[in-house]
């Protein structure tokens, strides 16, 4: 039986967006692989390897819902990351919010936590987003009134 623990990252209204595709999660990965690249080439290191030591991948059944980024690594395995939407209800009004969910599995290493938690942090900025971390706390990277 496989466990898998999850993290959040939440569109809400103050977001910059409110519907997210998988499409839009790949760029968002490629932005950030480019811009550890960049940093590498100022400080004149491999740092793109490290800070994103992953391939993403992508499945025929898991098109346009899910990717995995896929690690040949011995410290990194796997990162599954998908995007959904739920029915929430806020003061009495019933909407659809969108989340991308970020799984480790069994064969998860703690580097794949560390660098998970890193994604989550960069992707929900990128959106200003709810982020809801493995550990279940909280980080609001919209702007709160």
């Amino acid at each position: 039986m496989t466990t898998t623990v999850n993290a959040y990252i939440k569109l809400v209204s103050a977001s910059l967006q409110q519907v997210i595709t998988i499409d839009e999660v790949k760029e968002l990965l490629n932005y950030y692989k480019d811009i550890t690249n960049k940093t590498g080439h100022q400080v004149n290191w491999d740092y793109m390897n490290h800070a994103f030591p992953y391939e993403i991948k992508e499945t025929e059944d898991g098109k346009g819902k899910w990717i995995y980024l896929k690690s040949a690594s011995d410290r990194y395995n796997i990162i599954i990351i998908g995007v959904n939407q739920k029915k929430i209800i806020e003061n009495d009004i019933e909407t659809i919010q969108s989340y991308i969910q970020i799984a480790l599995t069994d064969s998860s290493t703690f580097g794949d936590k560390s660098k998970a938690n890193e994604l989550c942090k960069f992707l929900s900025k990128q959106l200003k987003a709810e982020l809801h971390l493995f550990n279940n706390r909280i980080i609001y990277y919209y702007p709160r009134r």
